[in-house]
């Protein structure tokens, strides 16, 4: 292997280092974390829809409260029976 000059060295290392820190930035937008997982002792399910990294209200809930402990979900769409309300 040669030896590299210093300017080579430089144009390479500011890229590294814009990426490197922004790598460590980014990585408090993480969907879901096994942790969540085991410290609520629920599925992603219960949080996330189906084929989706977005949140439901539960996930909205815990994002907010760090726990699911307190959470209700919303009847407001379900009828005195139980069945859902259409259009809603």
């Amino acid at each position: 292997m040669g030896s590299y000059s210093p300017s080579t060295l430089l144009r390479y290392a500011a890229p590294v280092v814009v990426l490197g820190i922004a790598g460590l930035l980014s990585t408090d937008k993480v969907s879901a974390k096994p942790e969540y997982t085991r410290r609520t002792k629920q599925g992603c399910e219960v949080c996330h829809p189906p084929d989706s990294r977005s949140l439901n209200e539960a996930g909205e809930y815990y994002r907010h409260h760090r726990s699911l402990d307190g959470y209700k979900p919303r009847e407001q769409n379900k009828k005195a029976d139980g069945t859902a309300v259409k259009g809603k």
